[in-house]
């Protein structure tokens, strides 16, 4: 299995941190940069409920690292299914190693062995970590003592909860980036009737972006409902 994977899977996704809309008065967007730039924690592990926008920071960041002139790796571990321990070896190459779900590890004790090798190899190279889980890494089920030690010694920062405001905010961003006008009651009857965590937010505005482009229509309520009733049919 190629070493590359983890990037190709980082650079799928169009997620940016400017998209992000913080509940928190942009604390962890502050994190984040300062780790990327080397003066902030080398390792952070964020901890927050489905759908709180952890996915979207982990690849916002790799993003902005890439951008700055870093090399990053983003690994989906909720993914594991579809991958193999064999291909964290040589990950430590990278200035930023992003490992989303790194919970969905916990318990697989080839995956814990090889996730603590790596991360030796990375923090003795000076790689930048940075995790996302739903639960703390000494409450999350990992076996390996050590694991859960390391997991636990950078710093460790709460998500809050994505509300509808802020998840309207973010509807109206990713449709701004896109060119797209979308009206406040077209956000709120979306998010009435589709999916509500952000990359699934993320995927309707593309797919609405694509079907308003192919129609020529703006976004308004008798568009959006006939698209969203054509994909329950399809």
């Amino acid at each position: 299995m190629s070493r590359q994977l983890p990037l190709e899977l980082a650079l799928r996704s169009a997620s940016r941190l400017e998209d992000y809309v913080a509940g928190d008065d942009g604390q962890v967007l502050d994190l984040l940069a300062r780790q990327r730039s080397g003066e902030g924690e080398p390792q952070l592990y964020l901890v927050g409920a489905e759908g709180s926008g952890r996915s979207h920071l982990l690849l916002g960041q790799c993003a902005a690292a890439r951008e700055a002139g870093l090399e990053a790796a983003y690994l989906p571990a909720a993914e594991r299914a579809e991958l193999a321990p064999e291909m964290l070896e040589g990950l430590e190459r990278y200035d930023l190693l992003a490992v989303d779900d790194v919970d969905a590890l916990a318990g697989e004790a080839d995956w814990e062995l090889a996730l603590f090798h790596l991360y030796n190899r990375a923090r003795e190279r000076g790689c930048r970590l940075l995790f996302a889980a739903a639960a703390p890494a000494a409450t999350a089920g990992f076996r390996l003592p050590d694991l859960r030690t390391r997991l636990g010694w950078g710093l460790s920062y709460r998500l809050p909860p994505l509300d509808d405001a802020r998840r309207e905010e973010l509807l109206r961003r990713l449709a701004q980036r896109r060119g797209l006008e979308l009206p406040a009651e077209v956000a709120r009857y979306l998010l009435a009737r589709c999916p509500r965590d952000p990359r699934a937010l993320a995927a309707l505005v593309e797919r609405l972006d694509r079907d308003s482009l192919a129609e020529q229509r703006r976004l308004s309520i008798p568009f959006v409902r006939r698209r969203l009733a054509a994909d329950e049919g399809a």
